[in-house]
């Protein structure tokens, strides 16, 4: 499992600036190979689908994550539909992404069922 889960989501410092280029490849490296299904879209936030049996799994999901967001006070944008769920993070004080969003994803991962 990827280094970011073991870490802590950590709230933005007053002029924080959101990651651009280099910075973004290497932390969506860490999550896995090919980012573990983690997409950067514009530069501005991580989006993953999950897909389960039905939807009572996806909704147990969704409610881990929940728990997860409230735990570290980050909170990404989740799409609840049958079966399937999309993660949507960054970071919205800076309106971009952080290490912390990608932390978030890892740990994301880790509450997946067996």
């Amino acid at each position: 499992m990827s280094e970011l889960a073991s870490k802590s989501c950590v709230p933005c410092h007053d002029g924080a600036q959101p990651l651009h280029g280099a910075a973004l490849l290497r932390l969506h490296h860490q999550l896995g190979p090919d980012g573990n299904g983690w997409r950067i879209v514009d530069e501005h936030h991580l989006e993953k689908d999950y897909r389960f049996r039905d939807f009572a799994q996806a909704l147990a999901f969704v409610n881990r994550v929940g728990a997860l967001a409230e735990e570290q006070a980050h909170h990404p944008d989740l799409l609840l539909a049958w079966g399937r769920v999309r993660v949507q993070i960054w970071t919205h004080r800076i309106d971009g992404l952080t290490e912390s969003d990608f932390v978030f994803a890892a740990r994301s991962d880790r509450l997946l069922p067996g």
